[in-house]
């Protein structure tokens, strides 16, 4: 079974944030500055292990792999960003490809959606408009990725490698560019694309007419049915003074489509969710979020990867080291190894073993 973390990359500057938010600006900014907001709110969250990573530096990589791999996680999913040629934060991701180190499994996601400053908390303003040129741009983005896709450590479904998009709805025709990439990829030797349509908000039939192979709900942890939480939302949202937005934390997990849905269905569960870093009181908090709680929902998403065939069994994990919107999996100065001790553990509940790691 695969166990696969989503990876942000915005942890080294690049000269667009320096620009559009002060010089120097990482994902370290916002978590430094985050501070509490109501009673039993906790902030700032703080690294400890690993510090505050560098991205651009192969140890702290290297680090990241050994940890995961020793806790159960078999790879990652590096978020991509390509807006028609133009790319962000790929440098993280291009070097592990062109160093061949680590050497631990990865995917790619491309998040096709415009970057405004909304997750901020700002006004819509539009940084890098997301457009779809058509199949000339197509093919740059393929071009782009293959060397990745080639790559022996890169993640594989039935020998194809795994493309994750993360709005599929955005696509002016997404049957047509299925149809491209995967014949880009027949014809490059590859056998294809195992195809994942990824995000909220996804429309069931009609992710299935544009031809993808497997769907991932990833939609936030929160149980909205109990009246705490129904009550807390309401006076949160009917107040803004009594913000940030707070739910009660889910003890399984919430994000799986239907069990007899058409294609293969990819639970995704969530450690924490707390955007208040980058939105203040206009931000979305879990309350109640804890290591034993999120052991569950491990436990409970290895239950429903397997009505999957066991070849196309999977997890996901939002996020490897999303610390402004606080699902981390990365040691912090509160639980320590807590997190990522949680995910062995939900695993091995449900007799998913963990590589073992000598010295971690």
């Amino acid at each position: 079974m695969e166990v696969l973390a989503f990876y942000l990359p915005q942890f080294h500057p690049i000269p667009e944030n320096d620009e559009w938010w002060e010089p120097g600006f990482t994902e370290w900014t916002n978590v430094t500055r985050a501070r509490p907001l109501f009673r039993g709110h906790r902030q700032p969250r703080l690294p400890a292990d690993l510090g505050f990573t560098d991205l651009r530096v192969p140890e702290v990589r290297e680090q990241q792999a050994r940890l995961a791999r020793a806790h159960g996680v078999t790879g990652f999913v590096y978020w991509r960003y390509w807006f028609a040629g133009r790319k962000l934060l790929q440098r993280p991701f291009e070097e592990v490809v062109a160093s061949g180190s680590p050497d631990f499994p990865f995917c790619v996601a491309w998040a096709n959606h415009p970057w405004s400053d909304t997750w901020m908390g700002g006004t819509k303003r539009i940084m890098i408009d997301q457009t779809y040129p058509g199949p000339e741009d197509d093919r740059a983005h393929f071009a782009d990725l293959r060397p990745a896709f080639e790559d022996p450590r890169y993640v594989r479904i039935g020998g194809k490698p795994v493309f994750f998009v993360f709005r599929p709805n955005r696509l002016p025709d997404g049957a047509e560019f299925i149809d491209r990439w995967q014949k880009m990829a027949t014809d490059a030797g590859l056998g294809g694309l195992y195809t994942i349509a990824c995000g909220p908000f996804l429309d069931l039939g009609e992710t299935t007419r544009q031809g993808f192979d497997g769907l991932a709900f990833i939609e936030k942890p929160f149980d909205y049915s109990t009246p705490t939480s129904r009550r807390t939302a309401f006076l949160s949202h009917t107040n803004l003074r009594r913000g940030p937005f707070r739910y009660t934390y889910a003890d399984t997990c919430t994000s799986s489509p239907p069990a007899d849905f058409a294609c293969t269905a990819i639970p995704c569960v969530w450690p924490n969710w707390d955007d208040t870093p980058r939105r203040g009181r206009d931000g979305v908090v879990a309350v109640g979020s804890s290591p034993e709680r999120f052991e569950r929902q491990v436990a409970s998403a290895v239950d429903m990867a397997r009505r999957a065939p066991e070849a196309e069994q999977m997890i996901l994990i939002k996020s490897w080291n999303e610390w402004a919107e606080g699902n981390y999996l990365e040691p912090d100065q509160e639980f320590g190894l807590g997190w990522l001790e949680a995910v062995a553990r939900g695993l091995a509940s449900k007799g998913v073993r963990p590589a073992t790691v000598p010295g971690v």
